[in-house]
């Protein structure tokens, strides 16, 4: 899977492959409520001078920043839970479409053969920032999950920070990360993702539960790539691009370009090698019983 944009091998796929999972945000127009605050202040605002200035201010965060925090109209350019026909699709959406049908697919099987019912997730592509259940949310942050609303954020810019700064190239490394979102919804789902409420003492550093849920999440992204491999779905090197990305995204890795040093009490994620080691653990063991890193002695 040298290039994202074509057929995968042995897949009926084609670049207008549509996922009713998919909500569409890039281009949307904010709706028209977000200054329906300011109306409301403006008799108070209006008694004072300082009034005058916060007024003025909130004018000005208004037009320039927050314009995007009131109700979001979806831009009906790809197959979306609210805009599912007409128009498009570009290659981009299709491929991360195509993705997550894949993935949330293979967590249906394996959840129904639980005996546990699977609720899908949904994706919502956006670009720069957008109001999400968990806060607003930027490009800045990466790709993430918000358990609130059941959803994956993702700014489709990230592929080419991923493959451009990163070195983290090839379609099956971008399939990784969507992989490890949903890796998040999977826990969310199991109730994996309420050992976070535990006090920050315990949730940050090397082996808080913070890291640990990240590993998890890599190790279930892991789970789904079995998939693909006993589906004979893989080529040579696809592994490898998974790997990679899962690598490049290390703590220590990302905090060295950053900064030009590491420092484990502020990780979050888990270094580059527990990252690739708990992917691979994951594709080894299959199962979300081998993705226990809560019970783990050493990551």
């Amino acid at each position: 899977m040298a290039e994202c944009l074509r057929p995968w091998p042995r897949v009926r796929w084609t670049p207008g492959y549509r996922s009713r999972d998919v909500i569409d945000r890039r281009g949307a127009r904010p709706g028209g409520k977000g200054a329906g605050g300011l109306l409301l202040l403006l008799p108070i605002l209006l008694r004072s001078p300082l009034g005058w200035l916060v007024l003025a201010a909130l004018v000005v965060g208004y037009l320039f920043f927050g314009r995007g925090t009131g109700p979001v109209e979806e831009a009906p350019r790809g197959a979306t839970a609210e805009h599912a026909g007409g128009g498009t699709v570009d290659p981009q959406a299709a491929f991360v479409g195509f993705v997550l049908d894949d993935v949330q697919s293979t967590w249906s099987k394996l959840f129904a053969e639980a005996g546990v019912p699977y609720a899908r997730a949904k994706l919502v592509l956006f670009t720069d920032a957008t109001p999400t259940a968990c806060g607003y949310g930027t490009s800045a942050t990466g790709p993430f999950y918000c358990p609130t609303d059941q959803r994956v954020y993702l700014d489709l810019g990230f592929f080419r920070e991923l493959a451009q700064r990163m070195g983290a190239r090839g379609d099956f490394a971008q399939a990784y990360v969507i992989a490890h979102e949903i890796g998040h919804h999977v826990q969310n789902l199991l109730g994996t993702t309420e050992r976070m409420k535990v006090p920050r003492a315990l949730r940050e550093g090397p082996a808080g539960a913070s890291v640990r849920l990240e590993l998890q999440a890599d190790c279930l992204a892991g789970v789904w790539a079995r998939g693909t491999q006993e589906r004979d779905l893989l080529e040579a090197g696809d592994l490898e691009e998974a790997m990679t990305a899962a690598s490049a995204v290390g703590d220590d890795r990302m905090q060295r370009r950053a900064t030009g040093t590491v420092s484990p009490d502020a990780f979050t994620h888990g270094t580059s090698a527990q990252r690739s080691r708990w992917f691979r653990r994951g594709l080894e063991g299959g199962s979300v019983k081998a993705c226990d890193t809560f019970a783990a002695p050493e990551l």
